[in-house]
């Protein structure tokens, strides 16, 4: 024992130069400015009463000793293996600042030995024998246990605050803004609520992908991101839309009032189980019916569901004709010359009669048949103003919502206003300093909230009026230019149309079923259809009865 000691007061006394390295876990904690003062005073102490001389300090302010990838902690560690010995020993509070997972303490301590640089805990001050390094990695093990406990603890109480409906911190998603709630105690809770100019961003998101813009048909994710910068619109922070951000607006749950906190490991963004996950309801931006239709036209379009060939192929019903004994598709089958064409049942061509009885019919009927009981049954204006008979319906049921939509966004735009109004009275007044920098940034900044405000507030008008609604000359002029392009051109062109007014046709021994959606002849009138609809999913919606469209 003697020996040990004598070894840890000599490498003590060649020590000269120290690195203090000084760690609090939170934010909150750097703000309050106690912690790591108190950390720098201990370790000033500890180094000049053993004659070391402080060379650098590395400050970590916010960061969680279980993850190792900390930029002032890696720093440190380039900086000590790099070469040129820096300094010659670490100083920490404990070695809990250091890391609080065993492994990675162990991984750097060692990392550090091998260019002879040690690390020092001042309250626990530990020497290089084998029983200290026995229980450095005893309190080691403690330091992550503790961790994860107070992660668990922590964890749980979160989970109750999100269950009661409150908001745990972090950045709100675009669309809303975090509010106080209620006091309980010291405490205030916090909640998510709909921040108007920003939750119209968001329909005109939904819209745009669903509808197109008035001038085309429902537009993709990369068409939606384009025309969001080329029209002038900017994220939270003032940069241009990407393709990754708007896609995550188009499939976050929160739009349609059903927020999941505790979704992910944050450490390695591994999806949790949904038991474990907590659904934290919120103010809904976006209807759930047209937030369910987004996400079928999502999945619908994913090239690993519907293949390019499917769309871009020379067959006009590919993709869309399907085997009503097994539900697999038809493909083209051709007779010995050539010169014969069939749908042929997929899954009976590949698998045999055991799979599938299978069916064949001539390409020319199929085609023929569907076409024209398109253009003869459903492309009709009175067949189409029946389908869409209840919209009207709904149509004044959103009057209501858009009434309230206009009075926040109307709040909006006076507050701005208002507050923009002061600033101007402060400086006629002789309150304010016309050439401050700081009062021309505020001034500035304050208009362009009142700005887009206005916009939001116009364009919110602009969806009430009738041009945004279905009339009966929207579904004339539809059916007149869909009857016109499914009929006639070249067989992309016509597909393209025929997909975007049905899903599926099935082909029976007796009849033969043309499947559609009510949601899409919808946003089709509302586009004239004057482009296709991209590639619409397979769920079966206006075909009321078994007979219906035959």
């Amino acid at each position: 024992m003697k020996i040990a000691v004598s070894e840890k007061q000599e490498g003590a006394s060649e020590a000269k130069r120290a690195a203090l390295y000084l760690r609090v876990s939170t934010d909150k904690q750097a703000k309050a400015d106690l912690s790591i003062p108190d950390q720098r005073r201990q370790a000033m102490k500890f180094c000049a009463a053993r004659g070391w001389e402080v060379v650098i300090e590395f400050v970590e302010p916010g960061a969680s000793g279980t993850d190792d990838r900390r930029p002032e902690l890696q720093r440190m560690l380039e900086m000590a293996t790099a070469g040129g010995s820096p300094f010659d020993v670490i100083v920490v509070h404990s070695f809990s600042r250091f890391a609080r997972d065993h492994f990675a303490l162990e991984y750097n301590v060692r990392r550090l030995r091998k260019v002879g640089i040690r690390l020092v805990s001042i309250t626990q001050d530990l020497g290089d024998d084998p029983m200290s390094l026995m229980v450095r990695q005893v309190f080691a093990l403690f330091d992550e246990y503790q961790s994860k406990e107070n992660a668990k603890h922590t964890l749980r109480a979160m989970q109750e605050n999100a269950r009661q409906g409150f908001w745990n911190g972090s950045k709100a998603p675009y669309g809303y803004s975090v509010v106080d709630a209620e006091q309980r105690g010291a405490k205030i809770k916090k909640r998510l609520a709909i921040d108007p100019v920003e939750a119209e961003v968001v329909r005109l998101i939904f819209k745009l992908f669903l509808k197109g813009d008035g001038k085309t048909g429902p537009l993709g994710v990369k068409a939606v991101t384009s025309w969001l910068n080329e029209h002038g619109y900017r994220t939270r922070v003032g940069a241009r839309w990407g393709i990754g951000p708007l896609h995550q607006i188009l499939t976050r749950a929160t739009y349609k009032g059903l927020h999941r906190f505790n979704r992910k490991v944050w450490k390695t963004r591994a999806a949790k189980p949904e038991a474990e996950q907590v659904i934290v309801p919120v103010d809904p931006i976006i209807d759930e019916a047209t937030f369910d239709s987004v996400q079928a036209m999502l999945k619908a379009k994913n090239p690993r569901a519907m293949p390019p060939r499917v769309v871009t192929g020379s067959i006009l019903l590919t993709g869309i004709a399907t085997c009503a004994s097994c539900s697999g598709g038809m493909t083209l089958r051709t007779g010995k010359s050539g010169r014969y064409r069939y749908y042929t049942c997929a899954t009976c061509a590949q698998q045999g009669k055991a799979a599938c009885k299978g069916r064949s019919i001539p390409m020319d009927k199929l085609d023929r048949l569907v076409t024209e009981r398109l253009a003869d049954q459903l492309l009709k204006p009175e067949r189409v103003g029946k389908i869409l008979g209840g919209l009207m319906d709904r149509q004044a049921a959103k009057d209501e919502d858009h009434s309230v939509r206009l009075t926040a966004l109307r709040a909006k735009l006076t507050d701005a206003e208002g507050r923009l109004g002061r600033l101007y009275a402060a400086i006629e007044s002789g309150i304010a300093d016309p050439t401050d920098a700081t009062l021309k940034e505020r001034v500035a900044a304050v208009k362009t909230e009142r700005d887009i405000a206005q916009v939001a507030f116009d364009r919110a008008v602009a969806e009430m009026r009738p041009s945004a609604r279905i009339t009966e000359e929207k579904i004339a002029a539809f059916t007149q230019t869909m009857r016109a392009n499914v009929l006639s051109g070249d067989t992309p062109f016509r597909r393209a149309y025929i997909r975007s007014v049905i899903d599926q046709v099935e082909v029976d021994d007796a009849e033969i079923r043309i499947i559609g959606r009510r949601t899409v002849l919808e946003r089709l009138v509302m586009g004239g259809g004057a482009a296709p609809a991209g590639v619409p999913s397979f769920v079966r919606k206006w075909r009321t009865r078994h007979d219906s469209n035959v």
